[in-house]
C-alpha cells in the first residue's frame, strides 16, 4: 500500500515545494465527516493544492480505493493522494500517524506505535483544542515527528497560542484543516520545501523538519504594541484565505485602550456588523494573561484607495456604502461607553490640539484658539445635560479607517464596507461622525480635485441624512461645528510631522473659521424661521 503513488510525468512543478491538505476526514470512513472524498478532493485541488492526506479515524485507505477515487474526481496526474490515519492513544490523546503499514487500534501508546513503526512520522494533532496549554515537555517530546500547530478545532486564540510557542520552542510544525465538511476545506495547509511522490517521503520529510504551516506573517513592532498580520493558506478559486491580526501590548495603559475598543467592537458587532454589506473586523480573542487582542484581518482597500483608482459611478457608490454604513451605526443608538465619557475628557482633547501651536509659539495660535474656545462653547451649549442624544460613534471616522470589499471579485453584489480604528469611540452627537468625515474628506483629497469632482462629498452628506432622516437645520449645524473641530485637530497634526509653516495648514484653519461662520449662520435662520412662525400663529 504505501509503496503507491501517481504515475505522472516530470513537470515544473513538481520541482517546487508541495502545498498540501494533512488532516482531513471522509463521510465514507469517518462517522463525524460530512463531506465525500470526491467533493474533499475536488475542493482541495480548486484551493490550489498539490495533494491531500486522508487521515480517517483507525483506517487506511487502500491503493485500489484511492485509484478508484481519482478516477471518480477526474483529478489531474500532479496532484497527489496519501493514506495516513488519525489515532487515539493513550497518552497524547489524537495523534496523526503518517506511513504506518497497517491500521493502529484506539488506547494504543504513543511508545509502542514509535517502537512498531519506526519510520512512520508521528504528528499531535490539536493539541490546544478545548483551551489546552500543553508545556514545553510534552511539545518537545522525542516520540513526536512534529505538532499541529493551525487546525479548524482549535479557536483562532488557540491556534495563534500554538503560533507562539512554535516560535519560542522551535519544534516543527505543521498546519492540518482536520477537515469534516466541504466549507472549510484546505484552510490550513502544510507547505513542504521538497516534493514528494509518496506517503513514506511524506514521513521522511516531516520526521526531517522540511515543512511548516503555510501562512505569510508581517510582525510589526513598535515600542508599545508589536501587530503581527497572518494570511493564511492559499487564494484558491474564491480568495477566501484566513486574515488574522494579533496585537500584543507591552504597557498596561495601551493594553487597556486596546482592550476597551475590543469590547466597542464587540458590542457593534452583535448588533449587525459582523457579516453582510456592512462590518467591522470580527473580534476572534482576548487574552489578558500575555496582553494579546486578536481580531479578523479586513479584506479590500481603503476608501481614500477606491476613490483614487475608481471610475466616477464606482467612486459614488463606495461614497454611498460608506455614508450607509455610518448612518446603520448611528440609528442603532448604542451605548457601550458611558455617555458622560466625552463630555469629561472633551475639554482636555481640543486643548491638546492648541497645545501644538503653543508649544512652538506658531503665529497662528491666536486664530487656533479662537475656534477652539468657540467649538468648545457651542459643544457646552449644545450638549451639557444632554447625554440621551448621544450614541456609540467611531471618533475618527475618516478615508483611511474605512475598507470597501468584495467577498466574490466577480460579483459586485458581494461588495462589503468595514471600518477599522475603534481607539476614538466614544458616545458623542452623530454629527460629530459626519462632520469629521466630511472635514477629513476634503482635506485629504483638496490636491486631488478631480477625485472631488467624481465624488462629491455632497453624495456622502445626502445619503446619510436619507437613511437617518436628520435632515434639519439644527443637525446640519452640528455638522459645521465638528467639521470646524476636525479642522482644529488636522492643523495640530500638521504642524506635529514639520507642516506648521505650509499653506495647506493656513487652508486648514480657514476651513475651519467658516465652517463656525455656517454654524452662526445656520442658527441665525433657525432663530428667524421660529420667529416668523411665532407671529404666524
Amino acid at each position: 500500500m504505501l509503496g503507491w503513488q501517481v504515475n505522472c510525468k516530470v513537470t515544473a512543478l513538481e520541482r517546487k515545494p508541495m502545498i498540501v491538505e494533512m488532516h482531513a476526514h471522509t463521510s465514507e470512513h469517518s462517522t463525524c465527516s460530512h463531506v465525500s472524498a470526491v467533493e474533499l478532493v475536488q475542493r482541495a485541488l480548486a484551493k490550489e493544492l498539490q495533494g491531500i492526506v486522508l487521515t480517517d479515524h483507525h483506517f487506511l485507505w487502500s491503493n485500489a480505493e484511492i485509484s478508484e477515487l481519482r478516477t471518480r474526481a477526474g483529478l489531474p496526474d500532479y496532484f497527489l493522494i496519501f493514506p495516513a490515519q488519525e489515532v487515539k492513544t493513550s497518552d497524547f490523546g489524537d495523534v496523526l500517524v503518517y506511513a504506518a503499514d497497517e491500521t493502529i487500534p484506539a488506547g494504543t501508546p504513543l511508545s509502542e506505535i514509535r517502537h512498531r513503526f519506526p519510520d512512520a512520522a508521528l504528528v499531535w494533532a490539536h493539541p490546544y483544542r478545548k483551551q489546552k496549554r500543553p508545556g514545553a515537555d510534552a511539545l518537545l517530546d522525542p516520540l513526536l515527528d512534529a505538532v499541529e500547530i493551525f487546525n479548524a478545532n482549535h479557536s483562532v486564540a488557540e491556534n495563534t497560542r500554538g503560533l507562539r510557542d512554535w516560535h519560542h520552542l522551535k519544534f516543527t510544525a505543521i498546519g492540518g484543516t482536520d477537515t469534516h465538511a466541504l466549507s472549510y476545506t484546505g484552510t490550513y495547509p502544510t507547505i513542504f520545501d521538497h516534493p514528494v511522490q509518496n506517503v513514506r517521503e511524506l514521513a521522511e520529510e516531516i520526521r526531517n523538519g522540511r515543512c511548516r504551516p503555510f501562512f505569510k506573517e508581517i510582525p510589526r513592532a513598535g515600542s508599545q504594541i508589536q501587530v503581527t498580520e497572518l494570511t493564511i493558506g492559499t487564494k484558491g478559486f474564491d480568495d477566501r484565505r484566513e486574515k488574522i491580526i494579533v496585537k500584543s501590548h507591552h504597557h498596561d495603559s495601551k493594553w487597556k485602550s486596546a482592550e476597551r475598543s475590543y469590547r466597542i467592537i464587540e458590542q457593534i458587532a452583535r448588533n449587525g456588523f459582523s457579516e453582510g454589506r456592512f462590518r467591522v473586523p470580527r473580534p476572534l480573542g482576548s487574552d489578558p494573561e500575555s496582553r494579546t487582542l486578536i481580531e479578523e484581518g479586513v479584506r479590500g482597500k481603503s476608501l481614500h484607495d477606491r476613490l483614487v483608482r475608481a471610475d466616477a459611478e464606482s467612486a459614488k457608490y463606495a461614497l454611498r456604502l460608506a455614508a450607509q454604513w455610518l448612518a446603520k451605526l448611528h440609528k442603532c443608538a448604542l451605548q457601550v461607553t458611558p455617555p458622560h465619557e466625552f463630555f469629561e475628557r472633551e475639554t482636555g482633547r481640543v486643548q491638546h490640539y492648541l497645545e501644538s501651536f503653543t508649544d512652538i509659539g506658531h503665529p497662528q495660535t491666536r486664530r487656533a484658539t479662537e475656534i477652539m474656545d468657540r467649538v468648545l462653547k457651542i459643544e457646552n451649549r449644545l450638549y451639557a445635560d444632554q447625554e440621551h442624544r448621544l450614541v456609540q460613534g467611531h471618533g475618527d471616522f475618516h478615508l483611511k479607517n474605512i475598507f470597501i470589499g468584495q467577498d466574490n471579485p466577480d460579483d459586485r453584489g458581494t461588495t462589503f464596507v468595514a471600518v477599522i480604528d475603534f481607539d476614538s469611540s466614544y458616545c458623542l452627537p452623530p454629527a460629530f461622525d459626519v462632520g469629521t468625515f466630511l472635514a477629513q474628506y476634503r482635506n485629504q483629497l483638496f490636491h486631488r480635485e478631480q477625485v472631488r469632482q467624481k465624488a462629491p462629498e455632497k453624495i456622502f452628506l445626502d445619503t446619510y441624512l436619507a437613511f437617518t432622516g436628520w435632515n434639519n437645520r439644527s443637525f446640519l449645524s452640528e455638522v459645521e461645528l465638528f467639521k470646524a473641530r476636525t479642522c482644529l485637530s488636522i492643523a495640530s497634526y500638521l504642524i506635529k510631522v514639520g507642516m506648521g509653516d505650509s499653506e495647506d495648514l493656513w487652508r486648514v484653519l480657514v476651513d475651519g473659521e467658516q465652517a463656525l461662520v455656517n454654524v452662526a449662520m445656520r442658527d441665525a435662520e433657525r432663530v428667524q424661521t421660529a420667529k416668523k412662525a411665532e407671529r404666524a400663529g
